[in-house]
């Protein structure tokens, strides 16, 4: 009698590999096996990872064809620096300054969107323009209807959005400085800077939402063109964010940022995006991003809200970037807009069809890839060094030559390939006509 071995649940299988990987790296990084300089290296594959992943979300997943994600990776990265910067130097005159007003700014904006959703001003307009039509022109009734929609959106965001929004950043400034203040130091600054991480990463999608409400009516290089054309407002913005708060510094470059990223800070937040990554892209709201991707006409005749759905996938992938963003920021403790002009939305593309549209896993190597074969060809000699600039497209050309559909394809490796189905063949047996006992018959006989 054979006995059967069960193998280990996904999540303790999945934990394993991540304690041991992340342990590993924190031992090589720790004992100096590697020089600094590749460990920033090693750390920045795994945060240009991370937006490669909202990017794949959005295109591989969703097929947006949107070209503005460098712009949310500096949203991300400017409003966590803001936060982080304003406790260890103080430029608002409150240490929580910051944290207060971005958080005022994402609190406001979704309960505004929440309380706009509930009112359902949409319904409220077609009724009021179908009212005015019996005595007003169609064309007068829709104008007035909808000038009056947006009167009433505005009166809701001022008064629940702005009131929401000041009590919040009130709240924070009386409570966050004494009840920091009597942590450690050190403690108080880890906490202060997941805060940062978090509240970029939700502003970033937020205005990817935003964005995304009168955007993603359009397909594939209308909504290409419509998103670069943010990217490029966004650098424009970037480069004169001083105007609005000075230590910004717009075109010079944001400087004073408390450089707080470490191997692990890097890896815990790289394994949250794939575990919540690859919990959406298997759930059923995943399964429907899918359907609309591959067919929206199909999708929507099934009755699914195809609006809806690319909506929730293009937010999703601005709040990865804007993670990503945040990480970056401190990383490096320095920020310039010309790190996020429309032209670096195409880094986090490359990565993407390098690696695998369409696949976790390859938005990972595609990106290790990118960043440590760009830097790899440093020990290129010094008159040649100029030439890797040439020499990876020459390899990323025969790559697509070659093998058109990146490294993985759509394949996933470990426990990011899609999860089984328990009784999967009884239930093909029977979708073929067969019973379930004909159905194990069969099987018996063909073993």
């Amino acid at each position: 009698m054979k006995t059967k071995i069960r193998s280990l649940p996904t999540w303790l299988t999945a934990g394993l590999f991540f304690l041991i990987v992340g342990v590993t790296f924190q031992i090589v990084f720790s004992r100096g096996w590697l020089s600094e300089y590749w460990q920033v290296i090693i750390m920045l594959g795994t945060i240009m990872g991370i937006s490669t992943l909202g990017l794949n979300l959005k295109y591989g997943y969703g097929g947006m064809f949107a070209l503005a994600q460098a712009a949310f990776y500096g949203i991300g990265a400017y409003s966590s620096a803001l936060i982080t910067k304003d406790w260890v130097v103080g430029w608002s005159g409150n240490p929580a300054g910051g944290l207060a007003g971005v958080l005022a700014l994402d609190v406001g904006f979704i309960l505004a969107v929440v309380a706009i959703y509930y009112l359902k001003i949409g319904r409220l307009r077609r009724r009021l323009r179908d009212g005015l039509s019996r005595w007003l022109t169609t064309f007068e009734a829709s104008v007035l209807a909808t000038s009056t929609a947006l009167v009433v959106g505005v009166l809701i965001i001022v008064v629940i959005g702005g009131g929401s929004g000041w009590l919040v950043r009130q709240g924070v400034l009386t409570i966050v400085p004494p009840a920091l203040g009597a942590l450690p130091s050190a403690v108080s600054q880890q906490v202060i800077f997941a805060l940062a991480l978090l509240a970029g990463a939700l502003l970033a999608g937020l205005i990817g939402f935003l964005i995304a409400l009168p955007l993603l009516s359009l397909t594939y290089d209308y909504l290409c063109i419509a998103t670069l054309g943010f990217g490029i407002i966004a650098y424009v913005f970037f480069n004169n964010a001083d105007k609005l708060i000075p230590t910004l510094k717009g075109a010079r470059g944001m400087v004073g940022i408390p450089q707080l990223v470490t191997w692990p800070w890097v890896f815990i937040c790289a394994v949250i995006a794939l575990v919540v990554m690859r919990n959406f892209i298997y759930s059923s709201t995943g399964r429907t991003v899918l359907a609309v991707r591959d067919d929206p006409i199909a999708a929507e005749t099934m009755g699914i809200d195809a609006y809806k759905a690319r909506t929730l996938a293009y937010t999703l992938g601005c709040a990865y970037a804007g993670l990503a963003g945040g990480l970056y920021a401190h990383l490096y403790a320095f920020l310039h807009p010309s790190v996020f002009t429309w032209l670096k939305s195409v880094d986090p593309f490359v990565m993407m069809v390098f690696g695998g549209v369409g696949s976790m896993t390859g938005s990972l190597l595609g990106a290790y890839a990118f960043v440590i074969l760009l830097e790899g060809l440093r020990v290129l000699p010094a008159a040649f060094v100029d030439w890797r600039y040439v020499i990876y497209p020459v390899i990323l050309l025969v790559v697509m030559l070659f093998r058109p559909q990146g490294l993985l394809g759509s394949s996933e490796w470990g426990f990011l390939k899609p999860p089984r189905i328990a009784g999967r063949k009884q239930v093909q047996g029977t979708s073929a006509g067969m019973a379930p006992a004909e159905s194990q018959a069969s099987e018996s006989q063909r073993r």
